[in-house]
């Protein structure tokens, strides 16, 4: 698969990714949803929702700003930055709950197994991976039913400003037509997002409604909440 360059150096793309299983649980999604919706995932990373989700029968598409680089690089990249995550995390496991991995070995297994999903399914069907840089998207208005976004917007508040979230969010409510599911609500030290309720209603302002939900899914520490955008 040929991207042209975004400008955006390699090395500061962090391709790491969750299972399909994960997505499911972190996003509540039910087996109703998965058949009748048409899902944008993005930024999608190295997640194997798109690939296993195709799998199935599903219609998932996926965008993010690191599938302007080859295939081959983000694989190498991708191995590279599970390797660094697994140590970093080794040293201050008492910031993860241990329930859904039983161990670092299991968690850098899954990792490892989203990334080769992901790898494999880019290559056989690159017309599914659209590089994307939020706050912009290359999608018609209400292209798809439902967006997912995992482990971006209020995850990395420290260097994605209001600012940039609101755009972010104006943007998916033009490309979505009935849903957004965001997850999770904390920042990268377990704290919760200081602007949700801001947030809230600059969605509300937007004519859309939104909802916080406790979700199955809990790895990190205080990260077990999603936001639910939608309309009536």
């Amino acid at each position: 698969m040929r991207r042209e360059n975004s400008g955006l150096e390699l090395s500061r793309v962090i391709f790491v990714g969750r299972t399909y299983d994960e997505y499911v649980k972190m996003f509540d999604l039910t087996d109703e949803e998965l058949k009748n919706y048409t899902i944008l995932d993005t930024p999608a990373g190295a997640c194997s929702f798109t690939a296993i989700a195709s799998q199935l029968g599903y219609r998932v598409t996926a965008a993010d700003i690191a599938y302007f680089h080859s295939v081959e690089q983000l694989y190498q990249k991708g191995l590279d930055d599970i390797e660094h995550a697994i140590e970093g995390i080794s040293k201050v496991k008492e910031n993860y709950k241990w329930d859904y991995f039983n161990s670092i070995d299991e968690l850098e297994k899954q990792r490892n197994s989203a990334l080769h999903n992901c790898v494999r399914h880019m290559k056989q069907f690159p017309e599914l991976y659209s590089p994307a840089n939020l706050p912009e998207l290359p999608f018609n208005n209400g292209q798809f039913d439902m967006i997912l976004s995992a482990h971006f917007l209020f995850m990395y508040s420290d260097r994605l400003d209001f600012n940039f979230h609101k755009k972010t969010l104006k943007e998916m409510t033009r490309v979505a037509r009935k849903e957004i599911r965001i997850f999770p609500l904390a920042d990268l030290s377990g704290s919760r997002y200081e602007n949700l309720q801001e947030i809230i209603m600059f969605i509300h302002d937007l004519g859309w409604k939104a909802e916080e939900r406790i979700v199955s899914y809990e790895f990190q520490q205080n990260g077990k909440s999603m936001l639910r955008v939608y309309k009536d």
